[in-house]
């Protein structure tokens, strides 16, 4: 219109998250409506600013960009448009400081679904609007609440999905937590290794997740600490959930585990200090035998390093204790390393005694899987005792009235629901072998007829499982008279023991025994 100034304006427009942002048109039909407005009243948009988080929140970054505009231009005489009253606020509160914050910028509050007012009933039928918009917040949320709650109950994860796993559509089931490769087995691997004792402490786990491509670091592309922490308190690898804060108790979930709970026990009670740990594995692959080794003179595991010479540098095992006779002299790594491989080479059995070897795993076989029956009315039993229990102890809460006894009760059923899950995990895999006979045959066999082949892997951890499982216990070396006599595993002892007589017996007495 001639001769009339045209009043400057500013929109703004807000949706709840930023996946509505990017999946819905909100903000968009919100734009939209409120330029329509502004057209009929013969404003000019001269900005417009958006925000997609709650609205609870009165510290938004849009918001503010709006706020520091206005006060800019506060003798302007702005008009900031909104499309309701829920997108400047969904509480009473929030409303009116934004209110005033908005006036205290110089500009008048408008918006084509309602006319702001000073007078009274003006007031009140904002102030309404602005209640009911909070109460529509407050129930929403308490059904989103109540309806999270109820699937968490029946297993279902609800929260972000954890590290090595991600979200799928289930037909009848929802969204559910799926193994998410290759990371799943990265987890599985940190945690296994914690729980086993390779890795000693959490730094450890820290180092192996931050050196490994494929896991997610932060944005400055790391590892932290609380991270690693939150990694292994996590139930949920155990195919487990639980909500303490909305009262839902330790219950076996929908989703596949990535480790059994007896791992995620072992990595507790490691955690907490209870759990005893085999010495820390050096990753370092320059000296396997690290760890492994013991000096023969005062029974310390012999550590290692690489020296400086002259012109390079040498690799050296050595024993760490102070006072011993071999304390601090070097033991040339070619030539300690050059002895053990002697010492796997004689372990290596005639190809007769695998006959011998095949009748004694498939009578072993057998008796197991027999036991495995037993073991497995055993746990039965057992969790039948522990149901007794639990109940015992509800009727004692229902009788008791004193708060720390109560508490005391609670605790204490916690603790046998969780040996009950433990209980049923066991039973689950009572009788159920890891494979098939000739599967586990092939390999046991593969692995007595040459263990040196394993040891001349590349990968670590193929020479740490020959040195776990040819031998019973650490090796014992002297620097002058090389490996002491060894303690072989089960398997090349009873080999060995027979060696001598394999035509004589077909199947060696008592062997049951000695496996057992």
């Amino acid at each position: 219109m001639k001769g009339i100034e045209q009043k400057q304006a500013v929109i703004y427009c807000r949706v709840s998250s930023i996946k509505q942002t990017t999946a819905g048109d909100g903000l968009k039909s919100q734009e939209t409506r409120c330029r329509e407005f502004a057209r009929l009243k013969n404003y000019n948009v001269v900005e417009v600013f958006r925000d997609d988080v709650s609205g609870s929140l009165i510290d938004r970054p849009g918001m503010k960009a709006m706020l520091a505009f206005l006060q800019k231009r506060r003798t302007k005489g702005m008009i900031a448009l909104i499309d309701d009253v829920s997108r400047l606020a969904r509480g009473l509160q929030a409303h009116l400081e934004l209110r005033g914050a908005i006036a205290n910028a110089g500009a008048l509050l408008e918006s084509p679904s309602i006319e702001f007012g000073d007078d009274p009933d003006s007031i009140l039928v904002e102030n309404l609007l602005a209640s009911v918009s909070q109460h529509q917040r407050q129930k929403n949320g308490e059904q989103t609440k109540n309806r999270m709650k109820a699937r968490v109950q029946n297993g279902y994860w609800v929260f972000q999905a954890p590290t090595g796993y991600r979200y799928v559509s289930v037909s009848g089931r929802g969204k559910m937590l799926k193994r998410d490769e290759p990371v799943a087995y990265v987890v599985q691997e940190a945690l296994e290794g914690y729980a086993s004792g390779r890795f000693e402490t959490q730094a450890d786990v820290m180092r192996f997740l931050q050196a490994h491509p494929i896991f997610p670091k932060d944005g400055s592309g790391i590892i932290r600490n609380h991270r690693v922490f939150q990694l292994l308190n996590q139930p949920a690898y155990a195919g487990y959930i639980e909500a303490p804060s909305w009262g839902v108790s330790l219950r076996p979930a929908q989703h596949e585990a990535l480790i059994s709970y007896q791992t995620f026990q072992r990595i507790q009670d490691r955690l907490n200090g209870n759990g005893y740990a085999p010495r820390r594995t050096n990753l370092n692959e320059d000296f396997p035998l690290r760890g492994y080794v013991v000096c023969a003179d005062c029974e310390t595991p012999l550590t290692a390093c690489w020296s400086k010479g002259s012109h390079a540098k040498h690799p050296y095992y050595l024993c760490p204790k102070r006072g011993c006779a071999s304390y601090g002299k070097s033991i040339r790594r070619d030539k300690i390393e050059g002895e053990f491989a002697e010492l796997l080479a004689t372990l290596q059995p005639s190809e007769k005694l695998f006959r011998v070897a095949r009748m004694m795993f498939a009578d072993l076989w057998d008796r197991r899987l027999a036991q495995a029956e037993v073991q497995s009315k055993a746990f039965g039993a057992q969790l039948i005792k522990i149901e007794r229990q639990v109940s015992q102890f509800l009727e004692r809460i229902l009788d008791a009235s004193v708060p720390s006894v109560i508490a005391a009760y609670e605790d204490r059923v916690r603790k046998l629901e969780e040996e009950k899950l433990i209980i049923n995990e066991r039973m689950a895999n009572a009788g159920r072998p890891a494979s098939r006979f000739d599967d586990a045959l092939r390999t046991a066999l593969g692995f007595l007829a040459n263990p040196c082949n394993l040891w001349s892997s590349d990968r670590l951890e193929d020479r740490r499982a020959v040195l776990k499982l040819a031998f019973a216990e650490r090796l014992r070396y002297a620097r002058k008279e090389g490996f002491r006599t060894a303690k072989l595993s089960l398997p090349f002892k009873v080999v060995g023991e027979f060696s001598g007589s394999v035509e004589k017996v077909a199947r060696p007495k008592r062997f049951e025994l000695l496996a057992f």
